[in-house]
């Protein structure tokens, strides 16, 4: 019987490991710069073209490589990063398994062009499918030229499963921005189809996040410092009003590697408690150090992700530093039992000396000789006349007690004590207020308002059918339904799902016939985004101006409107365009048609009447008619029930149980 089992050959066997180190051109754009850095570069220039489907450039000024290293380079397992295993576990690289360039060369057409300093000539090589095509000495500059064409143009199959270009170009920013982030002691330059989009000096970490997000984002990082035995964290984390509902920016670094970290994640999240508004997620920017040999870096072929040897210290003391980091500088509120900042001296009476104060006491005032008392709502002078003569003297003013007779008919003279200007007795003035209502009985009965009169009139089945006029009207039920009644039963509504087909219909219409009307805003307002959202805005312009948007201005730093839609607040706009752009970075689709469909829906789900919103009669009744005149009312866009219907019978048969 003959053998079943063979080797493959090397071309199938790097296709094969390039399907797990290159899933998209953005695999390939990490994978050139980290090389890049690895050799000592300075300065790193990216080119892209189409997304990188047809072209991926890195150029560097590194060390280079001489001839045979050139060639060597894009063997299976060639690296000069380790060469005994215990090397895994003290790695101060980016590449160490040598299979990155080799997969890349399965699945292109590459070309490499590099020269070492001290060597008056460099090398050429051509590579396709993983065969070399020629291999020359050629006057080239110092450093090493990657250049990557065509990607995939071998496995047709892997080339269709690719996204849209500007899908597939976010990734590549993705890349480049973790890179570029991690090393902020280098030159980073990305041109992409022609145009510079980023060129990144050599800073500070904080410069160069700004340079990265825009120069909005240094008023909203708040920075973080702790060094311990086992770790060392720097960087910054965002105020919490800057929270954003994507998790985008958010970013942690060991050792000046990108990784991704659920646990160390929720430590930060946890930091956070209390300070972020429900459905939005913090921005960090965090980078920690560690000891080599206390981490496992080999254990994803993309290396995003690290095994820590103690991660509940490492969950403890992020979570404690970044706490400590929104209380230092005042962004979360501090309990100081040592301090209390209401005892503490005005500034301008600092330096002042205290004055002692003066205290006069008059030995011979009297309060019951010569002075204004009041009693209720009446003032009589106290003198030598007796509380009855005062009374009596005041019994044509109606001063009335809780039956039908005056407060005077119903208290004689020996019900009060006889006071004197020589009497110091007080027996008998618990009885002076006897017979007296409070003043709040009063009001309340005055207003016809008691709480047994309130739970009346909150009782339904008290009102009558035509106060109700139950026919006529939908009533909403916990801010979230709907109910109408119809000739068979009822309905109920949700009222988000509804007005959500509502808005997306409407909008829809709008695309299509680019009829919608626009309002001029009395001030334009002005918007910050990052680079690449900038460019998901000049793409969506001529989609949203038919919409209503005005664009006033519209660059690589900020966008100005002077106009809105009609159907759109002004503080609705930065909410609506943020939610766009978080849908469409995922997918982005290229056919007119499905893109419409795509901002149809964002708008309408973003614009929707949220769960928890108070309906007047007025708005139930303008949400039910305009859902019933949808062409799809049944559903939203997102294929959601919008109502159900309820008969009498199926309301009959439940009291029959």
């Amino acid at each position: 019987m003959s053998s079943i089992i063979r080797l493959l050959p090397d071309h199938v066997a790097n296709q094969i490991a390039a399907g797990e180190v290159v899933q998209r051109p953005a695999s390939v754009v990490k994978e050139l710069l980290e090389n890049a850095v690895d050799a000592g570069a300075t300065v790193i220039k990216l080119v892209i073209k189409d997304a990188g489907k047809t072209l991926i450039q890195v150029i560097d000024n590194g060390k280079g490589m001489n001839e045979t290293d050139a060639r060597l380079c894009f063997e299976r397992h060639a690296t000069s990063k380790i060469s005994i295993a215990e090397d895994l576990f003290k790695l101060q690289t980016k590449g160490f398994r040598g299979e990155a360039l080799a997969s890349i060369a399965a699945i292109a057409h590459v070309e490499l062009k590099t020269k070492q300093a001290d060597a008056e000539l460099g090398t050429h090589v051509i590579i396709e499918g993983s065969k070399i095509v020629s291999q020359e000495v050629a006057v080239v500059p110092d450093g090493t030229s990657f250049i990557v064409k065509n990607l995939f143009y071998n496995i047709p199959a892997r080339r269709n499963f690719l996204k849209s270009d500007t899908v597939e170009f976010r990734h590549v920013i993705d890349e480049f921005e973790r890179v570029a982030l991690a090393h902020n002691n280098i030159q980073f330059v990305l041109i992409n189809n022609g145009s510079e989009m980023f060129n990144l000096p050599a800073s500070n970490y904080r410069q160069r996040i700004v340079n990265v997000f825009g120069g909005k984002t240094n008023e909203k990082l708040v920075p973080v410092q702790e060094t311990t035995e086992i770790i060392e964290i720097q960087g910054f984390v965002a105020k919490p009003e800057y929270a954003k509902k994507s998790r985008g920016e958010q970013f942690f670094f060991v050792n000046d590697r990108f990784i991704k970290s659920g646990y160390l994640h929720h430590a930060v999240t946890a930091a956070f408690e209390g300070l972020l508004k429900e459905g939005t997620h913090p921005s960090y920017f965090l980078y920690l150090t560690l000891p080599p040999n206390s981490i496992d870096i080999n254990i994803h072929p993309t290396k995003t992700e690290i095994k820590f040897d103690d991660e509940h210290a490492l969950y403890a003391i992020l979570r404690a530093t970044v706490k400590h980091s929104l209380g230092q500088f005042q962004v979360s509120p501090v309990l100081d039992f040592q301090r209390d900042e209401t005892l503490d001296t005005p500034y301008a009476l600092e330096n002042t000396k205290s004055v002692e104060p003066t205290v006069q006491v008059d030995a011979g005032f009297n309060p019951f000789l010569d002075t204004d008392v009041k009693l209720g709502s009446y003032e009589y002078q106290k003198s030598n006349r007796s509380y009855e003569d005062v009374f009596s003297s005041k019994s044509s003013s109606g001063f009335k007690s809780s039956s039908s007779g005056s407060l005077s008919s119903k208290m004689n003279a020996s019900s009060f004590p006889s006071y004197s200007k020589n009497t110091d007795s007080n027996s008998g003035w618990e009885t002076l207020y006897d017979g007296i209502k409070p003043a709040t009985e009063d009001i309340l009965t005055a207003q016809g308002h008691t709480f047994e009169s309130e739970v009346k009139n909150e009782t339904l089945f008290e009102l009558d059918d035509t106060e109700r006029n139950f026919k006529n009207q939908s009533y909403q039920i916990q801010k979230k339904y709907i109910v109408s009644p119809i000739k068979s039963g009822m309905i109920i509504i949700d009222q988000r799902r509804a007005h959500q087909r509502i808005l997306y219909e409407r909008y829809l219409e709008s695309l299509s016939l680019q009829n919608n009307s626009s309002q001029q805003l009395l001030f334009p307002l002005t918007l910050y985004y990052a680079t690449f959202e900038m460019e998901l805005l000049k793409s969506l312009q001529t989609d949203l101006v038919q919409m209503g948007f005005l664009f006033e201005t519209l660059d690589n730093e900020k966008v100005i409107i002077s106009g809105i839609p009609v159907t759109i607040s002004e503080s609705e706009v930065s909410i609506v365009l943020e939610d766009l752009l978080n849908e469409l970075q995922s997918e982005f689709p290229d056919e007119k048609d499905v893109l419409k469909d795509k901002i149809a829906k964002s708008l309408s789900q973003s614009l929707a009447v949220k769960t928890g919103t108070y309906l007047t009669d007025k708005e139930q009744e303008n949400i039910v008619d305009s859902l019933f005149a949808c062409k799809e009312p049944n559903v939203s866009p997102f294929l959601k029930p919008t109502f159900i219907t309820m008969r009498v019978e199926d309301i009959d048969k439940k009291f029959m149980l």
